[in-house]
């Protein structure tokens, strides 16, 4: 395989991992900004990786339902990582925000291996949005509770 093949075939990938782990950050940023459990390294590494694994997955010649299986297990194995971030305490629970996120995230890379950017634009941004906005009205919520 010459020089030039390899640089046409890496490209494409490339492209697709750079995307995935840029369509991680701006929920990573927010939730570094918020000193969460999880933060700016941890988005856009699952971003990637869950990207990664769907790439990987035709390249081993199986069937489809191999590579749903795969896509499932990389799910899972995201909502693994997305228990972790939750603590649970005697009255209630908290870092479930970042869970569903990392679980989003994962969707995220997955949308972007499978060519799907629109999809993976629009996840990313509402992720952003929800944890944004709704941060800021729980915030407005609870300080009118308190007068």
């Amino acid at each position: 395989m010459s020089v030039s093949a390899l640089d046409a075939g890496l490209a494409p990938i490339a492209g697709k991992i750079l995307i995935a782990f840029a369509l991680g950050l701006p929920t990573g940023w927010e939730r570094f900004r918020h000193d969460r459990s999880a933060g700016l390294r941890t988005f856009p590494l699952v971003s990637l990786a869950s990207c990664a694994y769907l790439l990987v997955a035709p390249q081993a010649n199986t069937d489809v339902a191999s590579q749903s299986r795969i896509l499932v297990g990389v799910m899972t194995g995201i909502g693994f990582i997305g228990g972790g971030s939750i603590i649970k305490d005697a009255i209630s629970a908290h870092g479930t925000a970042t869970a569903a996120s990392l679980w989003n995230t994962g969707a995220v890379g997955a949308a972007v291996a499978y060519g799907n950017y629109g999809l993976a634009v629009v996840l990313s941004a509402l992720n952003y949005l929800t944890l944004l906005v709704m941060s800021y009205i729980e915030g407005r919520v609870k300080k009118d509770g308190d007068a």
